[in-house]
């Protein structure tokens, strides 16, 4: 098969996007499969065989921590050059909205994926907020003529289709239960993460420091127990704000990590904790499962969908600090958190990229076969 992924993220970036893109062609190539990638050029003109080919990026004034690809009419060419049995266009926002466009002019099936929430994103920036009904219009348009749209939990399934979006699936979890491992806990990394205090209990966040995060809440939480330590591995666009925030309290801030100690970073906690309720699913934290922590998290419809309280984890209520205390305090029963720690590891072992992987091979099929009969109806 000829898989063409135009997308508004890759390599070098490093979030949850790019992995599961980057993990699913290692998979496609494997298989035989041929796929090009078209994404903002930062670079990378080749993956593991798979060519990419990059367009010029801009920076906004608003957001200058990442470069956004633009729509370009070098999509079109390169897809008529390459002649895909199907495009996928993940997160058409800006350059992916191009492959929308060129995959109905050159007739070929168009697999749509929504991974980024951003109308829940607006929330936490008021100045943008009124723009909430223009950005779904927005969407809604650049997703109405896939074949199929691909969503990553129920709960965004259930949002899009009422507002209208037909012709959704959801994309399984994966996980790499390899180099995710409880064996890579390590001393000496717990000592950095605890900021030099490794007997605390050691919460850990790893992602995108940015103010959608709601990393913020978790303030008067250190500020109430002092015997817990938090690492925020990661960088972003508000870490400076989020540093201030932060002073005084038993915060490490670690900036990005890579390769074998982002693994012991994920496996040298106590838990990990997770105060977002705008992710479409987040995929740290089966990264986090697979690596023998426990999640802590706000309630939330995606979030639901993957911890199961007092099983795998502990939920809170969303803005209540009584109910994020109560959740922390299962740090202080060992045999509760040892048998979650292995929970969320059987958990994770049930979503290995490679299932994952196969499922997208299967719904590109269902596309294309959609596409051949012209079914847009359901």
């Amino acid at each position: 098969m000829k898989i063409a992924i135009v997308t508004e993220t890759f390599l070098p970036s490093t979030d949850g996007i790019v992995t599961r893109l980057t993990k699913a062609i290692d998979y496609f190539i494997r298989e035989g499969h041929e796929v090009l990638v078209i994404a903002p050029d930062l670079g990378v003109y080749d993956y593991k065989g798979a060519k990419v080919i990059g367009i010029k990026p801009i920076t906004f004034p608003f957001y200058r921590y990442r470069k956004w690809g633009v729509p370009s009419r070098k999509v079109y060419h390169e897809l008529k050059k390459f002649q895909p049995d199907v495009v996928h266009a993940v997160n058409p926002i800006l350059l992916a909205t191009s492959a929308v466009k060129a995959a109905q002019k050159l007739d070929i099936p168009l697999v749509s994926s929504y991974h980024t929430h951003l109308p829940k994103y607006l929330d936490f920036y008021k100045a943008y907020k009124p723009a909430k009904p223009l950005l779904w219009w927005y969407i809604k348009r650049n997703h109405k003529n896939a074949d199929l749209n691909l969503v990553t939990s129920q709960a965004i399934r259930r949002e899009l289709d009422a507002q209208g979006i037909k012709r959704l699936d959801v994309i399984p979890r994966g996980v790499d239960v390899d180099h995710r491992h409880p064996r890579f806990r390590d001393d000496k990394m717990r000592e950095w993460l605890t900021g030099g205090k490794p007997s605390n209990k050691l919460l850990v966040f790893i992602g995108r420091i940015a103010i959608e995060k709601e990393l913020h809440k978790l303030v008067p939480l250190l500020e109430k127990r002092t015997d817990i330590s938090l690492a925020m591995v990661g960088d972003g666009p508000a870490r400076a704000e989020i540093e201030k925030r932060f002073k005084g309290t038993n915060t490490v801030f670690t900036g990005f990590i890579h390769g074998e100690e982002l693994s012991k970073a994920f496996a040298s906690g106590d838990a990990f904790i997770f105060p977002s309720v705008s992710e479409t699913l987040g995929l740290v934290i089966l990264e986090s499962m697979a690596s023998g922590l426990p999640v802590i998290a706000a309630e939330s419809g995606p979030t639901n969908e993957q911890v199961e309280h007092g099983v795998n984890g502990m939920l809170f209520e969303n803005e209540n600090l009584e109910s994020m205390l109560e959740a922390v305090s299962v740090l202080e029963d060992p045999e509760h958190l040892d048998l979650m720690r292995r929970n969320a590891r059987k958990e994770a072992l049930d979503f290995a990229w490679d299932k994952t992987s196969q499922r997208l091979i299967d719904f590109y099929m269902e596309a294309r076969d959609r596409h051949s009969v012209g079914n847009k109806t359901i």
